[in-house]
């Protein structure tokens, strides 16, 4: 299949300068780079988040573990109200 590409004339003027080093044909580099490019995606590690939770131990300190939401809330933002 033919198609069409832009490329910058650095680059392009590098890719000619490179194929023509190796002897190679400016479509046999596109595929080799193409081909290189996409196999490196699909063997590349999948990202995975590292488990960075807390451990919160036994939960509330003593003075709020009968606390109501409010009560905690408003301990929380005590010094705001300053």
């Amino acid at each position: 299949m033919k198609t069409t590409i832009e490329l910058p004339d650095a680059l392009l003027a590098q890719a000619r300068s490179y194929a023509a080093s190796r002897s190679i044909t400016m479509k046999a580099l596109i595929e080799q780079a193409l081909r290189k490019i996409l196999t490196e995606k699909r063997q590349s590690p999948k990202f995975s988040l590292r488990d960075a939770s807390f451990d919160g131990g036994s939960g509330l300190t003593q003075e709020f573990q009968s606390a109501s939401w409010e009560q905690i809330r408003d301990a929380i933002y005590e010094r705001r109200a300053r």
